[in-house]
């Protein structure tokens, strides 16, 4: 699945234990009724963040994740997680190239007039 956006917010690296390190990304979709989306970015996924700004218009792969869990009462709750594995720069849909000249032919043999 793919996300597309512009970067609201990146968060620093967490470090939750000495074996599992997350970061966090808000992305602002570009509809309609644009929405604030929390991906979640993990382990070595984490440093690809660090060539990014807010401002940057990205699309980012996602994997949705879901976990159960029964709390003390026994009660089953379930929890979603937006997983990010890659991001990728959009262009702005503006294309600064100036444009190409147009090449003139040489050709031999009589003129056509």
């Amino acid at each position: 699945m793919e996300l597309k956006g512009t970067i609201k917010q990146i968060n620093e690296t967490q470090e939750i234990s000495s074996s599992f390190k997350k970061r966090e990304l808000v992305i602002t979709t570009n509809e309609d009724y644009p929405q604030d989306i929390l991906v979640q970015f993990i382990q070595d996924k984490c440093d690809i963040l660090s060539n990014y700004k807010n401002g940057d218009n990205v699309s980012v792969g996602i994997n949705l994740r879901g976990k159960e869990w029964t709390n003390p009462q026994g009660e089953v709750k379930h929890f979603n997680t937006i997983q990010g594995w890659k991001i990728s720069k959009e262009s702005s849909g503006l294309d600064l190239t100036p444009p190409s000249s147009p090449v003139i032919q040489e050709q031999s043999g009589d003129l056509p007039f």
